[in-house]
């Protein structure tokens, strides 16, 4: 069993599932999803955020590198990645906060023992825990179940956010210990879902059949990008549609895109290519969610 890198664990989260819950994010997707406000989670390693703002140009990150991996050009600081061995010195020297790694190592025990901390909010309000990514389930899929099995002996509601892309056995691995799925369907064409992810959706919308076949609960989370999946007709919104009608599947969240993660690609020195995204319209909204209301889904805006 591998222990896969975490990128965060958001305390009192209210939109990945019901309830108060305890979001753990694991580092590491197979998709490139062109709006990602996540970018940090997409590589299984760990990274360096380095924040030019914060930096005053000191220079003692670089002074004290024991391996020679930052330097100075152009006024502003590089990594050598290939140099770099997270030994986090450049950290300790960073007197502003300006360098950050992203992705640490638990254990089942320590992840469960921060998911237990909130406990007293899990019972208040009938929420739990959400293990998330990047994609979790291309994590060691035995370190998610031991995690997942261990919060079904405490009681503790348990959610997979996922984005299916992954064997089904992994998902036959934790069917006993998961009582939610939410499950990102982000285009039925796919060509567009190649173009704008960077892989075939055949396995994540196979998966999804198989899923609802299971003694499961089942959430659709649907991102809603102008240009993307919404257009005047919502073409691709009624393919979505007419998927999930077959399916035992009832609950669609619609999450209309924000840009609130672009900063972090410049933390990581990367182009942030989906610039001329947008949301859809209160307007166009409201008209959606009610494609999906007067084809019997439980609709809401939001997660």
């Amino acid at each position: 069993m591998n222990n896969p890198l975490v990128i965060n664990i958001q305390k009192c989260s209210i939109h990945d599932g019901p309830g108060i819950r305890t979001t753990i994010f694991f580092k590491g997707c197979p998709l490139k999803c062109t709006w990602c406000h996540n970018p940090e989670s997409q590589k299984y390693t760990k990274e360096v955020l380095y924040n030019q703002e914060k930096c005053t140009q000191c220079n003692s990150c670089m002074n004290n590198c024991p391996n020679h991996a930052i330097y100075k050009e152009n006024n502003r600081i590089y990594l050598h990645k290939e140099k770099c061995e997270f030994c986090e010195t450049c950290l300790d020297y960073c007197l502003n906060n300006a360098r950050e790694i992203v992705g640490k190592t638990y254990t089942v025990n320590q992840l469960v023992h921060e998911i237990e901390k909130d406990m007293i909010f899990y019972e208040e309000s009938n929420g739990g825990v959400t293990l998330s990514g990047g994609e979790v389930m291309t994590s060691d899929i035995f370190f998610i179940k031991q995690i997942l099995k261990s919060c079904k002996d405490k009681g503790i509601h348990t959610t997979i956010d996922t984005c299916g892309f992954t064997s089904f056995e992994n998902f036959k691995e934790i069917l006993p210990y998961t009582d939610l799925f939410l499950y990102d369907v982000k285009l039925i064409d796919n060509e567009k879902h190649l173009l704008v992810t960077d892989v075939d959706n055949k396995l994540i919308l196979d998966n999804l059949e198989r899923l609802s076949k299971e003694d499961v609960s089942i959430t659709i989370r649907i991102p809603l990008i102008e240009g993307v999946n919404v257009d005047k007709d919502n073409t691709e919104i009624i393919k979505i549609i007419q998927f999930l009608l077959p399916l035992n599947i009832k609950h669609i969240n619609l999450l209309p895109y924000h840009d609130i993660g672009v900063y972090k690609y410049t933390k990581l020195n990367k182009e942030y290519y989906g610039t001329e995204f947008k949301a859809p319209s209160e307007e166009k909204l409201k008209e959606i969610s009610s494609l999906f209301e007067n084809n019997h889904f439980i609709t809401k805006i939001g997660g």
